[in-house]
């Protein structure tokens, strides 16, 4: 099977269209959406309802931070954020709200667990941005395979039998064989909003198959987007993230 892992699509119509071409072009099975369907971007009601339909259609989708506080109080936020979401929060009808604040907070798949930020703590919104932050993780759950959101930039880790956690170099688009005598935790990237200095949409291909992960990056019009986020009234940081993948 063939799973297109998607996170952090944040309201980013035009990439999240982008990258579902791309998944149905490399022929994948199964899609997987790691949560923050909302916020930061100018398009929450078209993402909420796509990801519904993706859903209906057998899809696999957990809650992100951003799909809580749109429903609810939420974690605390940068001021940036905190007005993003009480935008959005104009823009989503009871349907909508209602189907974030019912999306689980975890998921698993044979051997895979699928959570926003880290399996240690699911609820705390931890950010795992280096292979410290992915022992807790490790610890908390016995998946082999442990995809993640929440942190817009890529990241894979491995930890052997013995308990040693070490950073794997990926590259985008060149599949990472998943060697069954590790345990493994990638982070995603981001669809919507990536900050790893390169504009473009990510998400990544787990093949079960072929038991390998592949990072990948879809071109979209940012700049479409970024005119979107001004013409809403939000704040001008956005639009110029987008614009610089940073």
């Amino acid at each position: 099977m063939k799973l297109a892992i998607l996170t952090d699509i944040h309201a980013n119509r035009e990439a999240l269209t982008a990258v579902l071409e791309d998944q149905a072009a490399r022929g994948c099975d199964a899609i997987a959406v790691l949560g923050d369907i909302v916020g930061y971007g100018p398009d929450p009601a078209w993402c909420v309802d796509r990801v519904r339909r993706l859903v209906a259609e057998g899809a696999i989708c957990v809650k992100g931070n951003h799909d809580a506080a749109a429903c609810g109080p939420g974690a605390p936020m940068n001021p940036t954020a905190r007005k993003a979401i009480d935008w959005t929060r104009t823009q989503l009808d009871a349907a909508q709200l209602e189907f974030l604040a019912h999306l689980p907070m975890t998921a698993d798949l044979g051997d895979v667990m699928l959570v926003h930020a880290s399996a240690e703590a699911p609820a705390d919104w931890i950010y795992i941005t280096s292979e410290l932050k992915a022992v807790g993780a490790f610890r908390a759950t016995r998946a082999r395979v442990i995809l993640v959101g929440h942190v817009h930039v890529p990241l894979l880790v491995s930890a052997e039998m013995s308990g040693t956690v070490r950073e794997q170099k990926a590259r985008s688009g060149l599949p990472v064989p998943l060697l069954r005598s590790r345990r493994w935790l990638a982070v995603v990237g981001s669809v919507g909003q990536p900050r790893d200095r390169n504009p473009a949409a990510g998400y990544a291909v787990y093949d079960s198959a072929a038991n390998e992960l592949t990072f990948r990056k879809v071109p979209y019009d940012c700049a479409a987007t970024a005119r979107k986020v001004r013409a809403a009234g939000l704040p001008e940081s956005l639009a110029l993230r987008l614009l610089s993948g940073d």
